[in-house]
Parts: structure tokens; sequence; C-alpha cells
């Protein structure tokens, strides 16, 4: 029988080998140049050689006011393209694929500098007050989302992701508890979703046709005044409208203190509905730890991917793991992998 979890998935011109993503997860390992260091080539390699067949980056900002702290990577200049041109490399040369997320912190912004967002308000009590962009900012952004798709490409990169979830700049657009403004990027749900779109149409200019494009949508918040369902459903339409080919579905933490309550597969019934209503393929992601339940959901066409997080920091090998007990051989990059894999034995 046939393995859910081991079957490719093609979105445009690229097939992933199988359902396995690893999840974008921050690292905090860059220097203040935003480039690839030696440990994240080890630390992307790793989950690579492992056999995922999709391996995400962690969030990469697109200016260097963007960041979440001054550790984090970069697409904001030139210089930023060759260390991840090695990830990418090393990855294909693994059999796998290489995503890289692209976002930019908003008013969750810990840096030297003042953060931005759509209107002045801060994230929490211990963040700094941002400033309201301004069109010319607004401006500034959608080409510096180009630029580092631009970027991404000339690295070799194999699926672009936007993020606009997570209380980061684009999901704070959405919502009206964070987005006051009554100009065009503000006021109406397609007023708040603008930039969204905006940012989206600027990416599909420069990603190739035949490479696909996906979303970190936030379905909807768990507070008054953030995004509801049905304004989550809404913008999904619009996204695939957009030329949007997966959209990668959460919830929350549009502000602290607010989010779904946590359970195996918490997020999947978003991802679903998601689905149901777009035709879009989604991805889930939280509390994803068991083979058993992704093939569950994977085999019942609720959701397309699975974003993997903590389990593959805890053992970059697990998707072996998980084709040993599922009777599925995959290729190996390096094949005596597969011997650690098999029932304890003493000697050599």
């Amino acid at each position: 029988m046939a393995s859910p979890l081991f079957t490719p998935l093609t979105l445009r011109g690229l097939t992933l080998a199988n359902r396995i993503a690893m999840s974008p997860m921050l690292m905090y390992m860059a220097e203040d140049d935003g480039c690839v260091t030696d440990r994240h080539f080890v630390h992307y390699g790793a989950r690579a050689l492992g056999g995922c067949g999709l391996v995400m980056s962690e969030v990469v900002a697109v200016e260097a006011a963007g960041r979440i702290s001054h550790h984090d990577l970069g697409l904001w200049h030139d210089d930023q393209v060759a260390g991840l041109r090695r990830v990418v490399d090393f990855v294909h040369d693994c059999g796998g694929a290489f995503g890289v997320q692209l976002a930019h912190a908003g008013r969750k912004a810990k840096l030297r500098s003042q953060p931005l967002a759509p209107s002045a308000l801060p994230y929490a009590d211990d963040f700094a007050t941002p400033a309201a962009l301004r069109s010319e900012d607004i401006e500034r952004l959608r080409a510096g989302y180009r630029a580092a798709a631009r970027r991404a490409l000339a690295a070799g990169v194999d699926l672009l992701e936007i993020h606009a979830a997570h209380g980061y700049l684009l999901h704070s657009f959405l919502a009206p508890l964070s987005n006051r403004r009554d100009d065009a990027w503000g006021g109406s749900l397609e007023g708040r979703a603008r930039l969204v779109l905006e940012v989206v149409a600027a990416v599909r200019e420069v990603w190739p046709a035949e490479r696909p494009l996906a979303v970190r949508l936030t379905a909807l918040d768990f507070v008054d005044g953030g995004v509801t369902i049905d304004e989550g459903l809404w913008l999904a339409a619009r996204l695939v409208e957009a030329g949007v080919d997966l959209l990668d579905v959460t919830t929350g933490n549009l502000v602290p203190g607010h989010a779904a309550p946590v359970y195996p597969g918490y997020q999947v019934q978003y991802a679903e509905r998601v689905r149901a209503a777009t035709g879009c393929a989604v991805a889930t992601v939280g509390s994803l730890a068991s083979a058993d339940l992704m093939e569950e959901i994977l085999g019942a066409g609720r959701v397309d991917l699975v974003c993997v997080g903590r389990e593959l920091i805890r053992n970059p090998n697990w998707p072996i793991e998980c084709a040993r007990r599922a009777g599925v051989d995959i290729a190996l990059a390096i094949p005596t992998y597969a011997r650690a894999t098999g029932p304890y034995e003493r000697g050599f």
C-alpha cells in the first residue's frame, strides 16, 4: 500500500519527493550582515540528508529594518546571495527542494532602529512604538520584496513563501486591531488586504511561472479586532486568484496571549477549510510529530503538505525513520543512513 506521506507533490514545475517539509524556524545564527553562516549550512543540510522533501528557510528579511533581530538572515543585498546558493545547491544534491520565507517583522522587530507598522501601535508593552508607514515607505517595501525574490531566484531557490501571519508586518495590515489607517491601505477588508496582494503581485512579476509561490496565511485570530475566519477565507481566495500555489495555513499571534488551544494537529481544521473553499493546495503546521497522524490527514485529502518543526530539530533523520516504518524505500544522498533505522545489532 502506498504511503500518503511519501507520495510526490507537484506544484507548478516543482515536484517534491514527499510531503514532509521542514517548517520555517528562526535560528538567530546570522551576523549583522544577514548572510548565511556555516552553522546555517549544516543546519539545513542535515535535514536535506535526513530525507525532507522540502527544506524551508527561517524568516528571511527583505530589508535590514525588517528583521526581528540583528541575527536574522536577509536578502536585501546582493552579497547575501552566495551563501544561500551554497545551501540550495547542497539540498539539491541531496534530492530535496529548498524554499525561502520572505518577511518583514514590522512592529515585532527588536532592533536598534524604530520598527515600522501600519499604525503607531506597539506589539506589546515591552516593544517599541513603531512608526506608521508612509505611502513612499510602502512603495519601498514592494520594491524590497521584488528585489529579494530576484535574489532568491539567483540563488536557485525552488519555492518562495511570503509570510503574512504571526503578527509580522503583512499580518498586522490585515487586522483592524493593528491597522487604524484611513487611507487606501486601511479601513475596509479590501483596503487592509491591499498590501499583501500588492506584495504577491510584485513578487509574481519576477518569480518565474514554473516556480511555485506560497503564502503563510492567518486563517483567523483569537482576539476581537483580529482576522475572522470569513476574512481569512476571503483573502485565501484572492491570493489564489493572484497566482499563489500553496497556502501555508496558521492562526493567531497577532498579539501576545491570543492563539488556538494546542494539541496534535490543532491547526489542520483551518487548513482543511481553506482547501475546501479555494481548491488550492494547503500546508498545515503545529504540534505535528506523529507519522500516523500525518498519514491520516494526508490520506484523507485534508491537506497536501505537512510542515514539521520541533521533531526535525530533535531528529534530523526523522523522515528516514518514518519511511522505514511505512515500508517505503526512499532515495538517500548517503544510503548507509538507512542502516540507522533498522533493528539494533551489535558489532560493525
